[in-house]
């Protein structure tokens, strides 16, 4: 190392000291992976919930426009068989069909069941079941645990 200035040999130490990550900073690396995953992963859940909620919101809205066309076909509701085809999430009942009135009723199934929708010859909304700490509502499809309702 002769003839090099003293300034330069401190610099190749450096470099050799600066090439790795210290205990400390992985270890806030990992917290802050740890804190965004705490975060993001129930709006994540939130957000998946929701879609499949809107599975049962466009079949069981669906379900009223064929039954208002067989309606204006025969005059009753008698013999009304136009249900959505069961999904992943969702089954689907006829739970009443007399001459004037109708009920379908959305019955989840794995993930999704807790979760009960109805909508009736007059369009008419009600969430019927939902997991522990949602609300119920006799007038509207609930699709947040605080209890908001869909349009």
């Amino acid at each position: 190392m002769r003839g090099k200035p003293p300034h330069l040999m401190g610099a190749q130490v450096m470099d050799k000291k600066a090439a790795g990550f210290t205990l400390v900073e992985l270890l806030i690396a990992v917290a802050v992976v740890g804190v965004l995953t705490a975060i993001a992963l129930p709006a994540y859940k939130d957000y998946v919930q929701r879609a499949r909620l809107s599975e049962a919101f466009a079949a069981l809205g669906g379900v009223q426009l064929s039954a208002e066309q067989y309606w204006a076909n025969n005059r009753s509701y008698v013999g009304l068989n136009t249900l959505p085809a069961a999904s992943v999430n969702f089954s689907y009942a006829l739970s009443t069909a007399t001459v004037s009135a109708f009920t379908v009723t959305a019955t989840g199934t794995g993930n999704m069941a807790s979760f009960r929708y109805s909508i009736d010859q007059n369009g008419s909304r009600a969430t019927l079941g939902a997991p522990a700490g949602w609300t119920l509502s006799a007038s509207c499809w609930v699709d947040r645990k605080g209890g908001q309702c869909t349009q």
